[in-house]
């Protein structure tokens, strides 16, 4: 008893309750002790019960009694009929049944089928890319013992030109994200990459992943490589988040992920730069339609390039641009003199390149009032006249004054001469 005491102190106990027949799935970790309960079995002897196994360490069925035997070591029989397995390895996986006879002779049987795993450590990416090549195979070669990118032209002209030619005959390689390892585990279990987030299905194109499984020859447990190959397409996302996880064959747990990497996009050859498509003919509308607005009145300037997404678009007056926030509507409110001038349009697009619109005039025109008629302009125009001739008065005055008196003195003499005349 015990030693019965003592392998409940420190055994992990899987046993199975239920009908006797059919056979129960069990699964154990490696290196850990398994107990199998013998169903119908007595308590303490004397026990009348037989246990069978057949696992990687027979060739056949082997037969193991309570008497014990040189199996003790891998497999023995306890006093209550339980069958225990110290330290179940990887060559214990099987099938295990027992047959057990009651004091009143009933026969019961139960039956195991014995699965083990092994979680792996945690998986990580070994030699991971720092940046990736749109639309150019890449792939990370060792030169002298350092890595380095063997379509990495840096500028030079004979290198892009030579990476353009082996884009083209060497359709099957792709720049290399990194590999993915995960090492101890058992089952193998899976290896799978996700690209922002979510799953990155292998198509041969685009993306492909060089998988690589090896068995330690005497553990038994399995390292798993996953190379991950991708050819991003031009225009992508600048900056695609890579991780990897590993998903364990038994028994079903969460998968394990590795760190993410981040990975720079570098254009396929910065020359010869594409010719940027055309954008469409750029129309300045301009209201009032003449150009022409009144002291104080407003224009509106609206230009308009028929393109998606909508380019930015600045302003030019006078041959110099305009100091304003991009925007495809330009609004003169209350025009004075500084506004008037040549106003024209540039629309510019990321894929299309830039053009300019047709320049338009603004001018200023001076307006008759409204409700004035051909008499009241003439009126304005006399009562001008009237008041410069009140601003020149004061300059005459002295001219006039000097008349006046030589008119008075003309007159005297003659008032004289009319009176010496009289009686």
């Amino acid at each position: 008893m015990a030693t019965g005491a003592t392998v409940g102190a420190w055994a992990l106990v899987l046993s199975l309750w239920g009908a006797a027949a059919g056979s129960r799935n069990l699964t154990a970790q490696i290196g850990k002790p398994l107990v199998l309960n013998c169903k119908g079995a007595p308590k303490k002897p004397p026990q009348q019960l037989e246990w069978k196994l057949n696992t990687g360490r027979t060739e056949a069925w082997k037969v193991l009694s309570p008497q014990g035997g040189p199996w003790d070591s891998v497999a023995r029989v306890l006093p209550n009929g339980s069958l225990l397995l110290p330290a179940i390895g990887i060559q214990d996986e099987g099938t295990f049944r027992c047959r057990a006879m009651s004091q009143n002779g009933k026969e019961t049987k139960s039956s195991y089928q014995v699965r083990v795993y092994q979680i792996p450590g945690k998986p990580e990416i070994v030699d991971p890319a720092s940046k990736l090549t749109a639309g150019v195979p890449n792939k990370v070669v060792e030169e002298n013992g350092s890595r380095t990118w063997s379509q990495e032209w840096e500028g030079s002209v004979a290198k892009c030109v030579w990476s353009l030619l082996l884009s083209k005959m060497m359709r099957s390689l792709f720049p290399q994200v990194g590999t993915c390892v995960s090492e101890g585990g058992y089952p193998a279990g899976t290896l799978s990459w996700h690209l922002d987030g979510k799953p990155l299905i292998p198509d041969g194109k685009g993306v492909s992943v060089k998988e690589e499984t090896r068995r330690h020859p005497e553990t038994g447990l399995f390292t798993l490589r996953s190379e991950l190959m991708v050819t991003p397409a031009l225009g992508g996302a600048p900056h695609p988040t890579f991780s990897c996880s590993f998903s364990p064959g038994l028994p079903r747990r969460r998968a394990l992920h590795t760190a993410p990497i981040q990975l720079s996009v570098w254009a396929s050859c910065p020359f010869p730069a594409p010719e940027p498509v055309p954008l469409e003919e750029v129309q300045l509308v301009v209201k009032p339609e003449s150009g022409a607005v009144a002291l104080g009145g407003t224009v509106t300037l609206t230009c308009e390039a028929p393109t998606q997404p909508p380019p930015q678009i600045h302003w030019i007056k006078d041959g110099t641009p305009l100091p304003l926030p991009p925007s495809a509507v330009l609004l003169l409110s209350e025009v004075g003199p500084q506004d008037e001038g040549t106003y024209s349009c540039v629309a510019t697009h990321r894929s299309h390149g830039s053009q300019e619109s047709q320049a338009v005039s603004i001018s200023i025109i001076e307006t008759v009032e409204e409700g004035s008629t051909a008499g009241e302009e003439l009126d304005k125009v006399r009562e001008a006249d009237r008041l410069q001739h009140a601003w020149k008065a004061p300059e005459n005055q002295d001219e006039e004054e000097e008349e006046r008196a030589e008119l008075n003195q003309s007159e005297e003499p003659e008032a004289a001469e009319s009176n010496a005349g009289g009686p």
